[in-house]
């Protein structure tokens, strides 16, 4: 199993370095909306490996047999290694590529906001949230849990997608 979680995890997590170093080179090129839409999407790729991986285990490892709390555990490891390649990922891009992420991304839903024909008290109480928002940034440990906060749920859905799909219990042997 811990194969399958090496190797499925490191595709899947590949897919998010990919995905992040081509943000930070074109961030400018679309902006946060359609950030967003690409980021969910690369996550539904690169999670796709969750299926591939316990597939794999079950066709070649269990006699094509697999339980659903094995293949959610599986997929669930896989996720989770993935997971810690799109936090790591981040952090570098971050820091090297968008080091004026937090300010720019406050800034964008503060227009947004201002832009939707909201009233001066919701624009103020906005700006006051992004300012807070900015400051919170600033603290690695926040940025880490946050930015897990972003992917892994994507990952535990889609492995229990995954266990309830490729679960498969042993053919009961006929006797004559």
């Amino acid at each position: 199993m811990k194969k399958n979680v090496l190797v499925y995890g490191c595709l899947s997590g590949s897919i998010f370095v990919i995905f992040m170093f081509l943000l930070g080179r074109y961030h400018n090129s679309f902006d946060m909306e359609r950030g967003m839409i690409y980021g969910y999407t690369t996550m539904i790729l690169a999670f796709s490996f969750v299926f591939a991986g316990v597939k794999n285990y079950r066709d070649k490892y269990t006699g094509g047999t697999l339980s659903f709390g094995k293949a959610f555990q599986l997929g669930l490891l896989i996720s989770l290694l993935s997971s810690c390649f799109y936090v790591a990922s981040w952090l570098v891009v971050n820091k090297t590529m968008l080091p004026n992420f937090a300010d720019e991304y406050a800034d964008a839903y503060v227009k947004k906001t201002a832009a939707s024909g909201a009233s001066p008290a919701v624009i103020a109480k906005t700006t006051k949230e992004m300012e807070e928002f900015k400051t919170m940034y600033k603290n690695p440990v926040y940025v880490v849990l946050m930015t897990f906060l972003e992917v892994l749920p994507v990952g535990i859905l889609i492995s229990l997608i995954a266990a309830f799909a490729l679960k498969r219990k042993p053919k009961p042997s006929q006797s004559a």
